[in-house]
């Protein structure tokens, strides 16, 4: 078990990121950022855009390392601009495609299967600013799939991997 911490957590019901960036973010609340979110096995993040989607079933819940942030190209960077769920110091969850991990932040450990990479597209040009999107790629994050109903909560917590990936689980 690895010790991270979860820094943010963002739920959204508005898909803020449609269309062209050139037109900008679409309006929404200030600020989608919570302080605690509840987890359905395969559905995600009550409340989230993408919740019981099943177009988004396989990627309903999307973690970043915050060590991948570009904050050289605005220091200010957060899940408000990069649109993902989850942020946690401490582990390189880019390398994790393929496993399935456990997040515990005190409520019990909750599963995810970590599909694939969250690919960088060009409205992080536009909400970080120019070159974030380069800055990104291969370490903007990954789709994930809750395997488990929880709570997750901001703070210290435990990561594993308890399925490496490639393994059946």
């Amino acid at each position: 078990m690895t010790e991270v911490e979860v820094l943010q957590l963002l739920v959204s019901p508005a898909h803020r990121l449609a269309g062209r960036p050139a037109d900008g973010p679409a309006p929404g609340p200030s600020d989608e950022r919570v302080a605690r979110v509840e987890v359905r096995r395969r559905l995600g993040l009550v409340g989230d855009r993408y919740y019981a989607r099943p177009a988004h079933r396989d990627a309903s819940v999307t973690i970043m390392a915050v060590e991948r942030l570009p904050m050289g190209i605005d220091p200010s960077a957060d899940l408000r601009h990069t649109r993902r769920n989850i942020l946690l110091r401490g582990v390189d969850i880019d390398s994790l495609v393929g496993a399935t991990i456990s997040l515990d932040s005190g409520a019990g450990a909750v599963t995810f299967a970590v599909n694939r990479p969250a690919r960088p597209c060009a409205w992080m040009d536009v909400t970080i600013g120019p070159g974030a999107q380069r800055a990104l790629r291969g370490g903007g994050g990954v789709r994930c799939t809750p395997l488990s109903d929880g709570v997750l909560t901001l703070g210290p917590a435990t990561f594993e991997v308890v399925g490496e990936p490639g393994a059946m689980t």
